[in-house]
Order: C-alpha cells, then sequence, then structure tokens
C-alpha cells in the first residue's frame, strides 16, 4: 500500500548546523509553518547556533560533528512518513510548498526522491554559470547535491540505507545510492549563500569541489577528504 499523498503536518525538515546562527534565521523562515517538525542537529557550535534554532521553534539534537551523522539524528528524532533534508544556508523559494504538494501527489511519490533547483544569492556573472553546470549536472549525471534540498519518504531512506553517517559526501553517497531513476527535480528554487564562494573565488572553489568529488569516486575516504577540504 503506497503512502497517501503528503499533507504538510506528515513533513519534518532535518537540518545539519555548524556556525550557523547567522544564516539559520532566513531559512527557517522561508519553510513558514509548512512542516509540522523541523529539527536542527547541532554539532556544538560556538556562536549560539541552538539559541537561535530554539526560540524560533525549532527542535534542537545535539549530534557529533559531520553532516552526515547530523542528518542521521535528526532524521531518527522525528517520526513524520516525509522527509526533507536541507543545508542551514539555503533558502526556498515561495511557492514552495505548492511545488512540493504536487510531486508528493504523484502516484510514484514514494519511490522517487526530490530535489530543487539550484541558486545561489549573488547577481554576479559567475553564479549564473555555476548554476547553469549544476543544472546540467543533476541532468545528465543524476547528481544533486546537499544545497538543492532533497525530499523523500522515509520508507525510501530506508530501503537506501539512511543517510550515510560520513563527515562529507553524505549527499553524493546518498543520490548515488538512490540511483537517477530515483532522483526527480522538484518546481521550486532552493537559494544557497554564496559566502564561501565570494570568499574563495568562483573558479577555486569549483575546482576544489570538482577534486574532492574526484578523489571521493576513486575511493578516498570522507574522513580524509575532510581534512583535504
Amino acid at each position: 500500500m503506497q503512502p497517501r499523498p503528503i499533507a504538510f503536518p506528515d513533513l519534518a525538515v532535518v537540518i545539519p548546523a555548524r556556525n550557523a546562527a547567522a544564516t539559520l534565521p532566513a531559512t527557517l523562515a522561508s519553510l513558514g509553518d509548512a512542516p509540522r517538525t523541523v529539527v536542527v542537529a547541532d554539532c556544538g557550535s560556538a556562536d549560539g547556533t541552538a539559541v537561535v534554532a530554539a526560540e524560533l521553534g525549532a527542535r534542537v539534537v545535539p549530534a557529533p560533528e559531520g553532516r552526515g551523522i547530523q542528518l542521521a539524528m535528526g532524521v531518527a528524532a522525528c517520526a513524520e512518513p516525509w522527509v526533507l533534508l536541507l543545508h542551514a544556508d539555503t533558502v526556498l523559494s515561495p511557492g514552495w510548498q505548492n511545488a512540493v504538494t504536487a510531486f508528493a501527489a504523484a502516484p510514484d511519490a514514494a519511490r522517487v526522491a526530490g530535489y530543487f533547483r539550484f541558486r545561489l544569492d549573488d547577481d554576479a556573472k559567475e553564479a549564473r554559470r555555476l548554476e547553469t553546470a549544476v543544472a546540467w549536472r543533476c541532468r545528465w549525471l543524476g547528481l544533486p547535491y546537499g544545497d538543492q534540498g532533497l525530499l523523500i519518504h522515509r520508507g525510501l531512506l530506508g530501503r537506501v540505507g539512511g543517510v550515510p553517517e560520513e563527515p562529507m559526501m553524505e549527499d553524493v553517497a546518498l543520490v548515488r545510492r538512490l540511483g537517477r531513476r530515483r532522483l526527480r527535480p522538484i518546481a521550486a528554487e532552493a537559494v544557497t549563500s554564496a559566502a564561501k564562494f565570494r570568499r574563495d573565488g568562483y573558479l577555486r572553489r569549483s575546482v576544489r569541489n570538482v577534486g574532492l568529488l574526484s578523489l571521493w569516486f576513486l575511493g578516498v575516504p570522507p574522513r580524509v577528504l575532510v581534512r583535504l577540504g
């Protein structure tokens, strides 16, 4: 028996956070009152992230450092059948609720996972080029990243082994477990902070990311990649 189409009380949003007090309020505000539960899995942030999250109505779950284990613990802390994995510096565009409703109303919705269109909060032409590259990567390689969010039914998440409890590349590992045929775009945007690209330079940051991804595909353990990153 297939789970019924999503009603927003059936949705939990899980956000891994590390020193995200500056960006988290906008992320939580973009969610509105749609999800029943919002879990922030905080790894001992030093900037008051946990206090900010709690004051804004999120449930705070203490977790070890590492996005994979944080996400896994956040998912374990809620019971809703639908889970949206979301980064703490990502803001969902207005109307995302309707897009998610349409996605989840599909007959096979519980057998696929959804991701949002990638956007950066930067007007630079380099940002537009990167967005185009990400759209190509998603369409042809089936590799959306965690900063695009991932909407998935708990049953499907369990069947693919849950969120990989890795310190990084957990998003790539999860979508690889799902495979291209079980990934589908959601007709809304996830607008992510471009702060790291502005700080490091678009080219340098992009080359770094591609290099780390290549090493991951070659079998370098994520714990080593964290040190290299």
